[in-house]
């Protein structure tokens, strides 16, 4: 079989699973998503012995320790996906869900209710999690999913494409709701891209390089983030005990992650106090800082930073640092180079605090709080399929009502228009 008809194959049994869908009820697909969680404990070995046969090829494909980290599946990390499942499932169903309504003068009813996409190709890397995460949030919101994985996590993937099966066999389910393309050939990606007539929106989720493919090829709509060039603003009057423990915690406590800092911006009133803290934090947690000037002359162990530097997700144990004069410069420079994707102020001044959310235009803008916690369990959305820096037609985790849109649907009693 050639790409072109393998991946027509799997765009047409998405499209016939997603209109099966339409008359699936709540509650038989919810049983479906709660079986991927009970399948997911049942085959915890076996999935470890294939995600094992990843993780020893991945110094062979060029994989770093963080890149390897998202790959490597635990008992407990398995236990993680289960659990996430398993929020899912308790979530509030978004089918159906009526937005909103009113009553025309002429007596006509109308309202917009949400509805499924339709049929959702995601396209990703590194993380098996992801597999089942995408799966149960698809199923639930009533969307048929073609996944295709990474040639680093073709075992892992292919070992979690058969036991996401085995639980839409268990539930009475069309097996081709949750569809696996089981080759990491390159050219399948290039034909589902154009099956815009079988395929409703395409998801990427992993590199720059990509995403900017699958934004070129793609001839349907695309949800999409590029970069995760995520930013800690210390205000003047930050705390700094609470700030260290923010900037610890949003660039060490998982690297390789979007939502992870990738530069540290100063107000130069606290820089005296902050920077060599920030020394401690580098011999502690073997933190390389790539600063300017003045964050140099603060921190000899520092690199200069180049204007590549705080453009740059280093996805690693690496952070551009930067002395600013004013909370405008803040802003200023994360509009310059950040990918507003998420950015945090940590301040005890709460006009500074409404200055930065006004101003900063970033998918999401925390205060006082971690950039690991843009994340759609974190925010109460249960797993997510991805986070978008886009405007349309969902921004930030993209959870069970981001993978919906809305129909209208108006009743009457005879009306006619004049």
């Amino acid at each position: 079989m050639s790409w072109h008809a393998y991946a027509a194959e799997l765009g047409q049994m998405g499209r016939a699973a997603s209109i099966a869908l339409r008359s699936v009820s709540p509650a038989r697909r919810n049983r479906g998503v709660v079986a991927i969680a009970h399948a997911l404990r049942s085959q915890t070995a076996s999935l470890l012995e294939a995600n094992a046969k990843d993780v020893a090829a991945a110094p062979e494909l060029g994989l770093n320790a963080a890149a390897i980290d998202r790959l490597r599946l635990t008992t407990d990390r398995i236990e993680a996906m289960a659990k996430a499942v398993e929020e899912v499932a308790a979530l509030p169903d978004p089918v159906g869900e009526v937005i909103d309504g009113s009553v025309r003068p002429n007596g006509l009813q109308v309202q917009r209710v949400r509805v499924p996409l339709g049929v959702v190709l995601f396209i990703y890397e590194s993380r098996p999690n992801v597999t089942t995460d995408a799966a149960a949030l698809c199923l639930k919101s009533g969307n048929a999913v073609i996944l295709r994985g990474g040639k680093e996590a073709i075992h892992s993937n292919t070992r979690l494409g058969e036991i996401v099966q085995s639980a839409m066999a268990e539930s009475g389910l069309p097996p081709a709701i949750v569809q696996l393309v089981n080759t990491p050939q390159r050219d399948v990606v290039g034909e589902l891209l154009k099956l815009h007539t079988l395929i409703d929106v395409v998801i990427p989720r992993g590199g720059k390089s990509l995403i900017e493919r699958v934004v070129a090829e793609a001839t349907m709509p695309v949800l999409k983030h590029y970069d995760g060039i995520c930013h800690v603003y210390v205000d003047a009057s930050a705390d700094i005990e609470m700030a260290l423990r923010i900037l610890e915690n949003s660039k060490c406590q998982r690297t390789g992650v979007c939502n992870a800092a990738e530069c540290v911006l100063i107000h130069a009133e606290i820089a005296v106090k902050f920077l060599p803290r920030i020394g401690e934090l580098m011999e502690r947690r073997k933190l390389e800082v790539r600063g300017c000037p003045r964050t140099c002359a603060a921190l000899p162990e520092a690199k200069p930073a180049s204007d590549a530097d705080y453009r740059t997700e280093y996805l690693d144990m690496i952070i551009s640092c930067k002395v600013v004069d004013s909370l405008e410069e803040a802003v200023a420079h994360i509009e310059a180079n950040g990918s507003h994707h998420t950015e945090t102020i940590v301040t005890n001044d709460y006009a500074a605090s409404q200055a930065f959310v006004t101003q900063v235009d970033s998918a999401a803008v925390m205060v006082n709080a971690s950039t690991r916690f843009n994340d759609g369990g974190e925010l109460g959305l249960g797993a997510e399929i991805g986070i978008s820096t886009d405007k349309f037609h969902a921004r930030g985790p993209c959870g069970l009502k981001e993978l919906t849109s809305y129909k209208y649907v108006v009743k009457g009693s005879g009306q006619i228009r004049g």
